[in-house]
């Protein structure tokens, strides 16, 4: 009998959850707990009704996800998040959230899963935050046409559509990076700026960041916030269902970002 606090610990010291920085309201960990046995595990990218119910439709009593519980901040127990909490204790459901600490992890990380979906490896790092690296980043010779069509088919199969900055003819990717989610910020950037990267590939970013790509030779890809952030909880899941001998699934409920 497999309980939820034994796939916790082993989860926090896989993905070093305890030690790794991130936002105040993540709070990566065990999110709630429940009181019967583990019998299947269900991962989503948000916390979310529609996550919950898709986990009740799997029969699964153990909810992972990347944005968990508490993402808004403080609240109120009513309306959503009453109806959510409900739906929760009502099923005995657990929660599990692992943000920043998905993100960077080498074999079940958003980052480099992003990379090898879109064929390319990984060969460096990438978008520093508190003294760790979150992407990943590497060379090729690929043509940036393809990468593209490879990152529309990725944003498409999860409800959303790829946005690129324009780009010559014939041009290839020599020098790129990856952060996923919103990966495209003033820091980010800067970074790739300085490493002379000329495609960055991220889930979305704020319009000034497009007239920043124009006028400093740079593609970027913004394959959607929620799409490249599938990767990491599924393989998180499946990672922990085949460790613990537990049925394991995805809930897909696309935002359209």
């Amino acid at each position: 009998m497999t309980v939820v606090h034994q796939i916790a610990e082993y989860a926090d010291e896989l993905l070093q959850s305890r030690i790794t920085p991130d936002y105040p309201n993540a709070l990566n960990g065990l999110q709630l707990e429940n009181r019967s046995a583990i019998t299947g595990i269900a991962a989503a990218v948000d916390f979310s009704a529609r996550a919950i119910k898709g986990a009740i439709a799997k029969s699964a009593n153990l909810l992972v996800v990347h944005h968990g519980m508490f993402w808004e901040g403080s609240k109120h127990l009513t309306g959503p998040m009453y109806h959510r909490l409900r739906l929760l204790l009502e099923n005995d459901i657990a929660v599990y959230s692992s943000h920043l600490p998905l993100d960077p992890h080498p074999t079940v990380g958003n980052n480099v899963l992003l990379a090898r979906q879109l064929g390319l490896d990984p060969t460096g790092i990438f978008a520093q935050f508190e003294g760790i690296s979150i992407g990943v980043s590497g060379e090729s010779n690929l043509e940036t046409t393809l990468l593209a069509e490879r990152a529309q088919r990725l944003a498409n199969e999860n409800g959303g559509e790829l946005r690129i900055t324009p780009f010559e003819k014939n041009r290839r990717t020599k020098r790129w990076a990856i952060c996923s989610g919103a990966g495209a910020s003033a820091e980010t950037l800067t970074e790739a700026r300085e490493m002379k990267i000329d495609t960055l590939i991220v889930g979305e970013g704020p319009h000034w960041t497009a007239v920043f790509a124009e006028e400093n030779d740079l593609t970027i890809l913004y394959a959607g916030h929620y799409a490249t952030e599938t990767l990491g909880v599924r393989a998180l899941a499946d990672h922990l269902g085949e460790r613990f001998a537990l049925p394991s699934s995805f809930v897909n409920a696309p935002t359209g970002l």
